[in-house]
């Protein structure tokens, strides 16, 4: 009589790694990383404004005026003068719909050149 060997069960490691490296495929070619922008998306209208913007925000409007909770700002090194020390770490500016974007990039690195330490654009989606 011959002795039955006892087989040692192996983990199936590869066949693991391979189910986990495919699963890894197909989500990434079926998902996003991001979801894409809604069409129906649309920005802050300023004009209808009614003071609901922050406090602290700086509103630009389409012509290019700024204002800071209902007064008109001639540039905004004087808006950040104005600011308390601990406001200038995030600076938020709330832009109309129809600004240029060139502007509102303008506006913003010249935010950053006068001590802002960070600037926050405040939108809104349209519930439509």
């Amino acid at each position: 009589m011959r002795r039955h060997r006892t087989r040692t069960a192996g983990e199936p490691t590869i066949a693991l790694i391979n189910i986990v490296f495919l699963m890894l495929i197909f989500f990434l070619v079926a998902g996003t990383l991001a979801a894409p922008l809604d069409a129906a998306l649309r920005l802050v209208n300023t004009a209808d404004l009614e003071g609901s913007a922050p406090a602290d925000a700086l509103v630009l409007h389409a012509n290019g005026r700024m204002t800071h909770r209902g007064a008109d700002i001639t540039s905004v090194a004087d808006f950040v003068a104005g600011l308390p020390q601990d406001a200038r770490a995030r600076v938020r500016i709330v832009p109309d719909r129809a600004l240029p974007a060139a502007m509102l990039i303008a506006k913003g690195r010249s935010l950053r050149e006068v001590g802002a330490q960070r600037v926050v654009i405040v939108t809104e989606r349209g519930l439509e």
